[in-house]
């Protein structure tokens, strides 16, 4: 939002040419530090964090690669504000959905401790799968273990459609892609 201090003023001091330039340097210093503001706000909120990520960081107590991508980071760090308090399904839930960007599915199995992490929403293995491990084993029952799952194309799905429609891409891109 551009801010314009002309429009508050008397029309006839706007004929004086030293009136003209005082107001657009005060134009000019308004929105900047409109601008300014505006980013810090923004660093106050995580998904539109940019080099405020870094204190994020340091307030949870964190490790985070700065060498990632700050949409890595992010998950990093939502994973641990959705990541505290008592742990059940729903948490773990809620964490590994952070990192995969997509819907997941928790199974637990009593008997011989373990729960298995199923990639359901998107296929293949998402780029964060470490930040999403220790994420999850900060957060879960030291006694039991993780077993990770993960979804690819199935050749039923393949078998119905032609050479010419996945000739453009890689054996990688026909592995992760839903097939209609």
């Amino acid at each position: 939002m551009s801010r314009d201090v002309t429009k508050l003023v008397p029309p006839y001091l706007l004929e004086s040419a030293v009136f003209q330039t005082l107001y657009s340097i005060e134009n000019t210093e308004l929105n900047a530090i409109e601008t300014a503001i505006n980013d810090i706000l923004n660093q106050c909120f995580i998904d539109t964090a940019t080099w405020g990520l870094k204190y994020w960081k340091q307030f949870l107590g964190i490790t985070v690669d700065e060498n990632k991508p700050a949409e890595y980071r992010r998950s990093v760090i939502k994973s641990k504000v959705r990541g505290s308090g008592r742990i059940t399904v729903n948490l773990i839930k809620t964490v590994a959905e952070s990192y995969s960007n997509g819907e997941v599915a928790i199974t637990e199995n009593v008997a011989p401790y373990t729960f298995e992490v199923k990639s359901i929403g998107t296929r293949g293995i998402p780029p964060n799968l470490d930040d999403l491990k220790n994420a999850i084993n900060e957060i879960k029952p030291a006694h039991l273990a993780i077993i990770y799952t993960f979804t690819y194309t199935v050749w039923s799905e393949v078998k119905s459609i032609t050479w010419g429609q996945v000739k453009t891409g890689t054996w990688g891109d026909l592995r992760t892609r839903k097939v209609i």
